[in-house]
Parts: C-alpha cells; sequence; structure tokens
C-alpha cells in the first residue's frame, strides 16, 4: 500500500514523462507549454473515465469499462497521464462514479482530451502572455487549467452547456487553485459578458463559424475551431478577424474532430430501407465509389469535408455491402450498390446528392489533389465560404 505523499510522487514523474514526450513529438515546443504540462496534475480532472474492452460484445457494440483509483489505481494513474481522450460522459448522462457501471455502446458526451492536442490546440491559436481567452468546452477543466497556468486566470474564460460538468470541474480548477471565469453557456453563441477577447479557442466542432464568435474577437484576433457536418468531415480552421466582422484563415488539417455543439449534432433520419423504396429502380454507373470518402486515410478524411460542403444535409450509414445518404432536410436520397467491381448509383428526391459528391471529387482529381493547407475559409456576413484557386468555390451552412 502505498502512501499519498508517494502517489504524489508517482503523479509528478508521470508529468514529467508526459511533457518529455510530448516535446519529444513535437506538440509541445514552446517551454511555457511542457511547464504547464509538469505543473497542471491532469488525474485529479478524470475521476472516473472509460476505457474501451479488448472485444465487442455480443451486438457488435464496443464495451467500455469504468477506470477509477478505487477500482484499480495503477490502471487509472496510466491512464490519466497517457496521451489519450478519456471519455468522461455517454449520452448526456453523468456517471456514478462511487458506482460506476459497463457500457455497451453509445455517443460520448464529454472527454478529457488527449493532452498533444489540447497543448496543439493552444499552441496553433498563437496563444501568448497578455492575450485574453475564450475557451469553448470546458469538459474535465484539463485544458482550462493549462490556459491558467500559462496566462494567468484571470485572461481565461470558459464555457461549456452542460451544467453538471462545469460544475465538477470548477470544483476541482478551484481546488488546484485556479480562478478562470467559469459559466453554463452554449458555445454557439460564445460569452457576450467578457467580450471582446484576443483568442477563441473551440474544443467541440460547428457545422459553420457562428457568427457570436466573430463579432466577440477583438480586430486581429484569431479563433480555432473544428468545422464538422453530417457526413462526420472534419477540418480545423484558424481564422483572423478583421475591423469589420468578416474573418479568414486556412485549413490546418482534417484529422482533429470534436463532439459536435449539441444544436449542431445529426438529427435521427429513421429507417434508411424506408428511404431506399421511394428510390427509381434505373440505376447508373458511380464515376467514384464511397470509398473515396470513407477510408481511413488522410486524403479521405480532406475529401469527406469537402463532400461534406456539396451535401451538408445528408447523411451516410453502411448496412452490409449497401452504402445510403439520406438528407431530412429536402428529402432526397441515394443507395450505392456493389456492382461488378464498381458501384452502381440510385438517388431520388430535389436533390442528386451522388452528382454533387462526384463533381467535387472531380474537381478535387483536376486540380492535382491539393491538400487541406491550400484552402482557405472566408467569413462574410452570413456567408462562408471554403476557397482554392483551381477549385469551385464550396459554400458552409448558414450557422
Amino acid at each position: 500500500m502505498t502512501t499519498p505523499a508517494e502517489r504524489e510522487i508517482e503523479a509528478a514523474r508521470r508529468r514529467e514523462a508526459l511533457a518529455s514526450s510530448l516535446a519529444k513529438a513535437g506538440s509541445a515546443a514552446d517551454p511555457a507549454w511542457r511547464q504547464a504540462v509538469r505543473t497542471v496534475p491532469r488525474h485529479r480532472f478524470v475521476p472516473g473515465f472509460y476505457l474501451p474492452a479488448d472485444q465487442q460484445d455480443e451486438h457488435g457494440l464496443t464495451v467500455w469499462e469504468p477506470v477509477t483509483a478505487e477500482l484499480d489505481y495503477g490502471r487509472w494513474l496510466a491512464a490519466s497521464y497517457s496521451d489519450t481522450t478519456l471519455i468522461t460522459q455517454f449520452d448526456g448522462d453523468e456517471p456514478d462514479w462511487k458506482q460506476p457501471a459497463v457500457r455497451h455502446g453509445g455517443a460520448p458526451t464529454s472527454s478529457s482530451t488527449l493532452p498533444s492536442l489540447v497543448v496543439r490546440m493552444w499552441a496553433d491559436a498563437d496563444v501568448a502572455e497578455g492575450h485574453r481567452v475564450l475557451e469553448l468546452g470546458t469538459g474535465s477543466g484539463y485544458s482550462t487549467a493549462l490556459a491558467c497556468e500559462r496566462l494567468g486566470s484571470g485572461a481565461v474564460t470558459s464555457i461549456d452547456v452542460d451544467g453538471r460538468r462545469l460544475e465538477t470541474a470548477a470544483a476541482v480548477l478551484h481546488g488546484c487553485g485556479y480562478t478562470p471565469t467559469l459559466a453554463v453557456a452554449d458555445g454557439l453563441y460564445g460569452y457576450w459578458p467578457e467580450a471582446p477577447v484576443d483568442r477563441i479557442v473551440a474544443a467541440c466542432s460547428f457545422r459553420a463559424v457562428p457568427p457570436a464568435l466573430t463579432a466577440q474577437t477583438r480586430p486581429g484576433g484569431k479563433i480555432l475551431l473544428t468545422l464538422s457536418g453530417w457526413l462526420y468531415g472534419y477540418a480545423r480552421v484558424l481564422l483572423t478577424v478583421d475591423g469589420d466582422g468578416t474573418a479568414e484563415g486556412p485549413l490546418l488539417d482534417g484529422t482533429v474532430s470534436f463532439m459536435s455543439a449539441r444544436t449542431h449534432a445529426a438529427p435521427s433520419f429513421g429507417n434508411p430501407a424506408h428511404w431506399a423504396t421511394s428510390l427509381p429502380v434505373a440505376a447508373r454507373s458511380a464515376r467514384y465509389g464511397p470509398e473515396r470518402i470513407t477510408a481511413s486515410t488522410e486524403e479521405a478524411f480532406h475529401l469527406r469535408f469537402l463532400a461534406q460542403c456539396a451535401v451538408p444535409d445528408a447523411q451516410m450509414v453502411t448496412i452490409g455491402e449497401v452504402v445510403h445518404l439520406v438528407d431530412v432536410v429536402t428529402g432526397s436520397a441515394v443507395m450505392l450498390t456493389p456492382h461488378n467491381g464498381g458501384w452502381e448509383v440510385r438517388q431520388g428526391g430535389p436533390l442528386s446528392l451522388w452528382d454533387r459528391v462526384e463533381a467535387v471529387l472531380a474537381a478535387y482529381d483536376a486540380a492535382g489533389r491539393p491538400g487541406p493547407e491550400t484552402f482557405r475559409l472566408y467569413v462574410h456576413e452570413n456567408e462562408q465560404h471554403v476557397h482554392h484557386p483551381r477549385m469551385p468555390v464550396l459554400s458552409l451552412p448558414r450557422s
């Protein structure tokens, strides 16, 4: 049995190891952020979390095992200082960490993001001493604590839509000596009482840039957020806000994903088989198969985001070998079926969804398959456009 003092020494050793590993990986190049990682006790912000079991259950669902200090101290402490995202809540249900239960499946709704990404987000937003920052999505509070350690608590505001999550995070933050401004609020609307700020960093994703965020950022300030959508395509973007309220900036990458802001989450669309019954019998050969946007490659992640811009209200699901696209806004649908080594397309409704996806893929190939960093996002009043000099302009849905 180890003593409390010995446990604190071990936690400090693991913090040092985490900071060193992040430095070697290049995600904590700034010595000030490395020092913050060495100082902030992440284990205090994650008293309980879920880790996936080695095997799925009989229904093919992921089995999530609760991990706490009481259940398995060694496993809990090691995971707390691993460079891993730790799921702390499913389906908006607050766990009872005194008597936690194994979960089967479910949608994660809160987490402690992997430390390398947390530090990378603050660094990519060019956060430095003297900046006042607004964080969207407090979560466990670990990211908030790192910002407080670097900038001072008085420079940090963090909001979360989940009051219970925020209350838990606030207790740990205050227990560690950090006193940022905290509020229960929806990130879609920023937080006007603390505006204007120099930086906004979002730990959730949006279908488009919320107008409130550009309005609450000082001229020359920056917004770092992740764009997402109902096809689950992602793109991180770093915007610089102009004095007239417009903003522009590059796409950084499409491999980072965050949970959607709850008001931007995809709606349920029912049974794909019901949608398929209304499709015409006639089919055509597909120019491009769905694997172009579903493969586990960086290019496919990028392409999925571009395709999503063309069909912003479409959702995709695969049943067996058949791929369905469903658009609950317009009533359009697609069914892609394997045929003779390729794919057949049946589509119906006001929008020919797969035609639009294929047009984006064709333009992308014709442009030489440009990477995310060659695209820019322009935000002007109610219009938001993704632009590349050799491709047609793509619009984001109105926020």
